[in-house]
């Protein structure tokens, strides 16, 4: 950091020194071109006129009274062009070609004024006005030039030019695509795009803070382009009914994506009145009874949120696996007739004495059910976490 600092100091130094020659350049014109004026005030030095003849008789310098102007504005461009401006919002381009067409009349243009025919304080005068103020305005187009190019502010203040891109403008389409129309900003002027979703089956996430419109700009576009493709959707509708109207009305505008009229369910457990009846142990969605205990285990946490930080444990194992059996139980009993959340709970809170009998008669649940059968022959009985 230092030696960047140190870095920044020796530029700021040299650019310093290059405005310093370069005014010296312009002094040195007006005291060649000016001299009998000069001379008639006093202020001629000798050891100065010896150097300036020295000058002009090995380089050339005052051959022509344009030579140290053009020296002089070159090192005025290179010294504006390593100085580092302040930020300034109402500089414009306008105003730079301005400064520079008004510096170049003035600091170039001059010359007829030497031959006028006017007192020669009067000549001088005005040629030392118009040079003088030439350099100045020069020097306000460079600086201000300089600034705008580092900077590129104009009107870009909080620097939305460079933090734009050229983003898709193509629709592209497929069978399974959802595509969310966009607008974006780029090259100063609003553009319309896609975000073209061509495989949502890779997972789609929409992350965003309460309300910066998630649900209007992308949910709402995925369940409707979804239904007019004919998929069947599962929509968990955390604000109850927003989208659930969206997508039955879509619904029923749109039937002809679907080759077998769907049907629209709504489980409700905020007002069971409005709801349609969901079976979480429905007899088809179990093939062994693995899928049994899957399903007990899951509505035994639901239900018992203390359980999470005690999985293993016997005292929560051992009504879970119970529950498994009896939802297993009646998957084959009367093929699955009254395989229901309703009878399991019936059939749960019926005695011990009553329901092992039954369970045990069937040899798979005979060896799924021996922990908690030598438990409950054990003893333990009132320590099972299940009404005996």
């Amino acid at each position: 950091m230092s030696q960047q600092e140190d870095d920044l100091r020796a530029l700021a130094k040299i650019m310093d020194f290059l405005r310093a020659v370069s005014i010296i350049l312009v002094v040195m014109n007006v005291y060649w071109f000016c001299y009998e004026a000069i001379r008639l005030w006093g202020v001629n030095i000798g050891v100065v006129d010896k150097i300036l003849l020295n000058f002009d008789r090995t380089a050339g310098l005052f051959h022509s009274i344009l030579y140290t102007k053009l020296f002089s504005v070159l090192l005025l461009a290179l010294s504006c062009l390593g100085t580092k401006g302040v930020k300034g919002e109402k500089i414009t381009w306008g105003r730079i070609w301005t400064a520079f067409a008004v510096g170049f009349v003035l600091f170039f243009l001059n010359w007829w004024l030497l031959p006028l025919p006017l007192p020669l304080e009067a000549v001088t005068g005005l040629y030392v006005l118009t040079i003088g103020t030439g350099y100045v305005c020069l020097l306000m187009g460079g600086l201000w030039m300089s600034r705008l190019l580092k900077h590129n502010l104009m009107e870009d203040v909080f620097n939305n030019e460079n933090e734009s891109f050229m983003q898709e403008t193509r629709l592209i389409e497929s069978e399974y695509s959802v595509n969310l129309p966009t607008r974006f900003y780029y090259r100063k002027r609003w553009n319309n795009g896609w975000i073209n979703v061509v495989n949502p089956f890779r997972a789609s996430i929409v992350l965003g803070t309460p309300g910066s419109g998630k649900s209007y700009a992308v949910v709402n576009n995925f369940i409707k382009q979804q239904i007019e493709k004919g998929f069947s959707q599962y929509i968990y509708d955390f604000k109850y009914p927003d989208l659930s109207t969206i997508a039955y009305n879509h619904l029923l505008n749109h039937p002809d994506g679907y080759k077998v009229k769907p049907k629209f369910y709504v489980i409700n457990f905020d007002d069971p009145r409005r709801s349609h009846r969901c079976n979480p142990i429905h007899p088809d969605f179990m093939e062994d009874i693995t899928d049994a205990y899957e399903s007990a285990y899951t509505i035994m946490l639901n239900l018992n949120k203390t359980w999470v930080q005690k999985q293993g444990d016997f005292f929560v194992e051992s009504p879970i696996i119970l529950f498994a059996s009896i939802i297993w139980y009646l998957k084959i009993y009367q093929n699955g007739k009254f395989c229901t959340f309703p009878h399991a709970i019936e059939f749960l809170n019926r005695r011990y004495e009553d329901i092992f009998p039954i369970l045990t008669s069937y040899p798979e649940l005979e060896n799924y059910l021996s922990p908690f059968m030598d438990a409950w022959l054990g003893g333990a009985a009132e320590q099972l976490m299940v009404r005996p």
